[in-house]
């Protein structure tokens, strides 16, 4: 399931939707800070338990470039594909 980008993408929106205060439509095109009002703490904690779940680290540097749930899956994509 997590070896795609769109797996992965849909395991990130599976976990967003088990939080109750995560809008319904949400989609891999949706914006994590925008559309999901995460602040950076939120979007760090959130980070970090993807990251614990798929045994991969995400640098600082590359978190800026993350905007939308598709953009933070393929970078986690990337990043397992290296380590592996």
């Amino acid at each position: 399931m997590t070896d795609s980008v769109a797996g992965i993408s849909g395991m990130i929106i599976e976990k967003l939707l088990a939080n109750p205060k995560v809008p319904r439509d949400i989609d891999g095109n949706s914006k994590i800070v925008e559309d999901l009002a995460f602040d950076s703490l939120a979007v760090m904690n959130f980070v970090m338990e993807i990251e614990d779940e798929l045994d991969v680290s995400v640098p600082l540097d590359k978190l800026a470039d993350i905007r939308t749930i598709n953009d933070l899956a393929g970078c986690l994509h990337t990043l397992k594909a290296a380590h592996a």
